[in-house]
């Protein structure tokens, strides 16, 4: 250690004030410890109260080094001095504090190495010394904890904790520490069920790094529990912590139960569908499984992993169905199972079957049945239109209009997929059948015109048609169709005179018959009778197209008279010659009723107007 210029004289003052003055004290105050982040600067204040004033001073600042002390600055009433060669040279200054007895370490950039005891001496020679310690504390966070859970699946059945997760907290200082944490919970040690393993590093720059391992003796209710760890520290006049993720481990566990469900289609089954049945266990890792049906306990079914496919199945496939696993650490077996039914329908049984022949006016009642394992609904129908509901159809008092077919369609409603259907054709004989044929058709048509008459007879067997016509001896029949119930013919006569014509619908059953009527009216220019006022309506009609004719000429006239066009005198006029009117006389012919024939010349305008009676 150097010492000043003088010193030993100092020294010699200085044992000299003690031992004149014994009874003289320095009251001194310094902090128990400085708490200051790594890097910053710390200030360490040392204040001191003399008794009485002294003459001179002398202040000195030592450092623990290990067990030794190790001055770090000197100042008296001339000089302020730092040591040279200390981990301190160049980092640290010495200050008053403000009005205060009293001076202020000051650390720059303060380092790890730095957590020490720093020595405050005071001598005041006569007045007194006095001595204080500080310990200056040093702080880094650690980095973010870092947790590691296992990869393989823990068993519920290890006998001892196993190892789940690691966890590491690097570079802090302090030491750091580390908590396990079960969900929110904390863990702590507990023999046969939980350990936890501590390996603490101190690395090569003074920092520390903890890393811990935990040991747990696992349950089935931790597999959906997040397992993390919680790192506290230590800062400036708090404790701090900091949390990791969550981790979830892999439990395995025996399987307990077995459950067996169809997993489609939804919804009933018909025959036809295509099955899936899923099996599930509550054990993990998934047991294999096997498929069975309860009457075929000895033969498995061929299944995928959990799923059993049947595919077109029909009621011969309704039954109990069985699951099984077995556990391959406790070789346990556990069984589900559950029931499938197959609902069906089957075609439609309709009777009477195919066809039936019936007589006119008879009655019927037809049956529809198609055994189903749910309740069925039946409608019937004819010719696309709704006739009846239900499984019986009752035909009563039967017309040609009944016959047909009649489908009958059996639904399940509750099974929208399932439906079948079934037909009888209904068959009516009888005699021919034709509408009106108690009356008789009354026509009219002009002579000489060519008509069409029909007739259609309904019948089973199917009728055969002939005509017989009276007053004409040009008819011909020109169309015969026949359909599976009527026949229709058609006819074309000549009306020549009034006509009477018969339609004869014939099968061995019977015959029907219906009658025309044809009245021949005679043609407009032969056969309407002479009358007098018609001849006196058209001369006058005549006569009134003449006059017109006579003023729109001569208003033509007038007009080119004045325009002089036409000449006047009588060298310029023109004359005008009359016809014979005889030539220009309209001839109309009339028929009496006596059938004689009357010719009546109808003269000119400037002719004769008698009428004809007088001539």
């Amino acid at each position: 250690m150097a010492f000043p210029k003088n010193s030993f004289i100092l020294l010699f003052v200085l044992i000299c004030s003690l031992s004149l003055n014994a009874w003289a004290k320095v009251d001194m105050t310094m902090e128990e410890s400085v708490e200051v982040y790594l890097g910053d600067s710390a200030g360490i204040p040392c204040q001191y109260v003399f008794s009485e004033q002294p003459r001179a001073f002398m202040i000195q600042w030592f450092v623990r080094n290990h067990s030794s002390r190790e001055r770090i600055y000197y100042g008296d009433n001339a000089q302020q001095i730092v040591d040279d060669g200390t981990d301190f040279t160049g980092r640290i200054t010495v200050s008053n504090i403000g009005d205060k007895e009293g001076v202020l370490l000051t650390i720059q950039d303060v380092q790890l190495t730095d957590e020490r005891e720093f020595f405050c001496q005071v001598n005041g020679m006569a007045a007194g010394n006095g001595e204080g310690k500080t310990h200056l504390r040093v702080f880094d966070p650690p980095m973010a904890p870092v947790i590691e859970g296992v990869h393989a699946g823990i068993s519920v059945t290890n006998e001892l904790p196993s190892r789940i997760a690691s966890c590491e907290a690097r570079n802090g200082f302090p030491r750091p520490n580390i908590t396990w944490y079960r969900g929110i919970s904390p863990l702590t040690p507990t023999h046969g069920q939980i350990n936890v393993l501590i390996l603490v590093t101190r690395e090569s720059s003074g920092f520390y790094t903890v890393q811990s391992k935990l040991q747990y003796k696992v349950a089935k209710e931790d597999k959906d529990v997040l397992f993390s760890c919680e790192v506290s520290y230590y800062v400036p006049g708090a404790v701090r912590t900091a949390e990791s993720k969550g981790i979830n481990i892999t439990v395995h566990y025996p399987t307990t139960v077995v459950e067996l469900w169809k997993e489609s289609p939804q919804g009933l089954v018909k025959e036809g569908d295509t099955v899936e049945i899923r099996c599930q266990g509550d054990g993990n890792p998934p047991p294999p499984f096997t498929f069975n049906r309860q009457q075929e306990q000895e033969t498995a079914l061929e299944a995928s992993d959990d799923t059993l496919v049947l595919r077109e199945v029909t009621r011969g496939d309704s039954g109990v169905y069985q699951c099984r696993s077995l556990d391959l650490d406790t070789y346990e077996e556990v069984m589900g199972d559950m029931q499938l039914i197959v609902h069906y329908l089957d075609p439609a049984l309709v009777v009477p079957k195919d066809s039936e022949i019936m007589f006119k006016g008879e009655s019927l009642t037809a049956t529809c049945n198609a055994l189903s394992s749910l309740q069925t609904f039946t409608v019937w129908f004819k010719n696309g239109q709704q006739v009846g509901t239900g499984h019986m159809l009752f035909l009563q008092d039967a017309t040609y209009d009944t016959a047909g077919e009649y489908v009958c369609e059996v639904t399940v409603p509750s099974l929208p997929g399932l439906h079948t259907s079934g037909s009888v054709h209904i068959i009516v004989q009888g005699a021919p059948q034709m509408k009106d044929a108690d009356k008789e058709v009354e026509m009219e048509e002009g002579a000489g015109k060519w008509m069409n008459l029909s007739c259609e007879a309904h019948a089973h067997p199917l009728p055969t048609i002939s005509w017989t016509v009276t007053g004409s001896q040009s008819w011909r029949e020109v169309l015969t169709s026949a359909t599976e119930h009527s026949t229709i013919s058609l006819v074309s006569i000549k009306v020549t005179s009034d006509i009477t014509a018969f339609c004869n619908a014939t099968n061995e059953m019977g015959t029907e018959a219906k009658s025309f009527s044809i009245s021949a009216i005679p043609m407009v220019t032969s056969t309407a009778p002479y009358s007098p006022a018609e001849g006196n309506g058209v001369i006058i009609v005549v006569v009134i197209i003449c006059v017109l004719l006579l003023a729109v000429l001569g208003s033509v006239l007038y007009f080119l008279h004045k325009k002089g066009k036409i000449p006047c005198g009588r060298s310029g006029k023109q004359e005008i010659t009359k016809e014979n009117p005889n030539k220009d006389g309209i001839v109309v012919e009339m028929k009496t009723d006596t059938k004689t024939e009357e010719a009546v010349l109808l003269k000119g305008v400037n002719g004769d107007k008698n009428g004809p009676n007088d001539q």
